[in-house]
């Protein structure tokens, strides 16, 4: 097996703890491989979406982030996004619910665009159709 050294932050690393302790992993690298297999799993599913499709779009942010960055990405895709709802879900931090609809290869897009922003801490998707 290989090893693969990475930087993460101390927050994300606390909660990487504790949901290895809370779900059984072995270790560190165990949790960090089953979450690399899900993100692929996604990525594969996504990547063969062809036609129209509706999608829920769900982001998990602080609340201190640049929120102008979130917003110019939903403009740029403004022929996608129908409508979206933001609220303060826990101290400190924001949820923002995206709901899109038309060619699958411009929701990926839009998807991608979300997820490479390191403001935001997680990025779910939900295909309606």
């Amino acid at each position: 097996m290989s090893i693969v050294s990475l930087s993460i932050p101390k927050t994300l690393l606390k909660k990487v703890d504790h949901y290895l302790k809370e779900q059984g992993f072995a270790n560190r690298s165990e949790i960090i491989r089953q979450a690399l297999r899900a993100y692929m799993s996604e990525s594969r599913r996504l990547n063969e979406l062809q036609g129209n499709i509706t999608a829920i779009i769900t982001l998990v942010y602080q609340q201190e982030a640049k929120r102008a960055r979130i917003t110019d990405v939903q403009h740029s895709f403004s022929p996608v996004v129908l409508t979206f709802l933001h609220t303060h879900f826990e101290e400190g931090n924001c949820i923002e619910i995206i709901v899109a609809k038309g060619e699958a290869q411009i929701i990926k897009a839009l998807i991608e665009a979300l997820k490479v922003n390191e403001q935001i801490s997680e990025v779910k998707v939900t295909i309606l159709n």
